[in-house]
């Protein structure tokens, strides 16, 4: 993999997830092992194989404060989703110092030049809000009430808002970013389940390596908080199996030997990726370097399911291709930030990942578990661990791990909030769909 002609720093994180906008209520919570996975309040979820969810407190978070004013009309037509890679954008942009179009400054200086600022930006398979089809799935009934294609088509369709497309499309997170902040770069939409977020990393990573922008928006987004959503994640077996009568912090065990399945979450994060030199003539204070970027695609021909080869040599292919990426062996790593999303199959994957890229090194090489306190939150879930991971290296800490065991050869015990020495941290996210992404990140002295 060809090196970059420009070196990459992170100058703004954004993360958004159940305990809150930004990194301090995150890194917080996840410094206490305060969970924020409980009971979903926006509907009944105990139909379900797992009623418990991990939701953003609709008092932490309101689009409508995080939009320039002459935008707030446009929230009408914002998903969920949406709303949360708009937010992440607005706290990014806010920790980078930058000011952007949405600050509606009065001479109209902006830190970087629009068509120099790209934006790429993980979404997933935004689930419909229920109440918005079910006037038009009521009239595409036949007299039996089963579903009738035709009738969809000819009338049911027509009960749809008219704007209800420009709501789900993926691609509308990076349109509205790009429109609040003036983004006249490169900019693509990548959806390519939970590894959506870093591949947007690596290809800002790209874009602005090669000189094609000075500055990126990156990162992704997405809410599995949805009755679609959720049903979706138990139709591909990834939830857990719990009732209401249980403690909802302790349905994740990531890497765990009774680990019995995840939970829906949102949230996600943009970062804003510069060109060292950028950064640099602007003065801008630099959290991280991102040092490497690698992917891959895992494939298991003897098997019809969606879950990769419990040998995790396509994760372990993306780790691989990131170091390689970054000139990097792999004792120089010093923590790794993995999905851990609590399912048997994929943790199993990404563990013999891990031990084929660490070798005797897996089984004490810090592992910082998320889902057990943000739950899954899809295309988001990897911006949020990079938000964590350039935490770790600004503040020498790991936070505090829950409910897994070392019970497959990595360390994933739980443990209270450390410090460490922590150089370099690797980033990896396998998906649903095979897709698989890795990032370096290291300390800036």
């Amino acid at each position: 993999m060809a090196r970059q002609q420009r070196s990459v720093v992170i100058t703004g994180i954004g993360p958004i997830a159940a305990p809150g906008l930004g990194i301090d209520p995150i890194w917080s919570a996840l410094c206490e092992g305060r969970s924020g996975v409980g009971p979903c309040s926006i509907f009944d979820a105990s139909g379900f194989s797992c009623p418990f969810v991990a939701q953003l407190p609709p008092d932490r978070f309101d689009v409508k404060q995080v939009v320039p004013k002459s935008y707030r009309k446009a929230t009408k037509v914002m998903s969920r989703d949406i709303e949360l890679a708009v937010g992440a954008a607005h706290e990014a942009v806010r920790a980078a110092g930058l000011v952007t179009k949405a600050h509606e400054p009065a001479d109209g200086r902006v830190t970087v030049p629009a068509d120099r600022m790209g934006c790429h930006i993980g979404a997933g398979l935004i689930a419909a809000e229920e109440n918005e089809l079910t006037a038009a799935l009521a009239t595409s009934r036949k007299a039996d009430g089963t579903f009738d294609i035709a009738a969809w088509g000819a009338t049911g369709m027509q009960n749809l808002t008219p704007l209800w497309m420009l709501k789900y499309l993926p691609n509308m997170l990076a349109c509205h970013v790009t429109i609040c902040h003036d983004c006249q770069g490169p900019s693509n939409t990548i959806t390519c389940g939970e590894a959506s977020a870093l591949l947007s990393v690596g290809e800002s990573m790209r874009v602005i390596g090669r000189g094609a922008a000075d500055a990126c928006l990156s990162g992704g987004a997405e809410s599995k908080v949805n009755l679609m959503a959720i049903l979706r994640q138990q139709f591909a077996g990834r939830l857990a199996k719990a009732s209401l009568s249980d403690d909802p912090t302790r349905v994740v065990r990531p890497f765990a030997k009774d680990a019995a399945g995840g939970v829906a979450g949102e949230g996600g994060g943009i970062l804003v990726l510069e060109a060292a030199e950028s950064a640099k003539a602007r003065g801008a204070a630099v959290l991280a370097e991102l040092a490497g970027f690698g992917a891959s695609q895992s494939f298991c021909p003897d098997t019809v399911g969606a879950d990769p080869c419990r040998e995790g040599e396509g994760i372990s292919d993306a780790m691989l291709s990131a170091l390689d990426d970054a000139g990097m062996k792999p004792a120089e790593v010093d923590a790794v930030v993995p999905f851990g999303c609590g399912a048997a199959a994929m943790d199993a994957a990404e563990a013999a990942a891990i031990r084929r890229v660490f070798g005797d090194r897996a089984a004490s090489l810090p592992l910082v578990t998320l889902a057990p306190l943000i739950g899954n939150c899809g295309a988001g879930f990897g911006a949020v661990a990079a938000a964590v991971a350039v935490q770790c290296l600004r503040t020498g800490m790991l936070p505090a791990r829950v409910n897994g065991d070392a019970s497959l050869g990595v360390d994933a015990a739980p443990a209270a909030a450390r410090k460490a020495e922590l150089g370099s941290v690797l980033v990896c996210t396998p998906s649903l769909g095979g897709q698989n992404a890795a990032i370096i990140l290291r300390r800036v002295p």
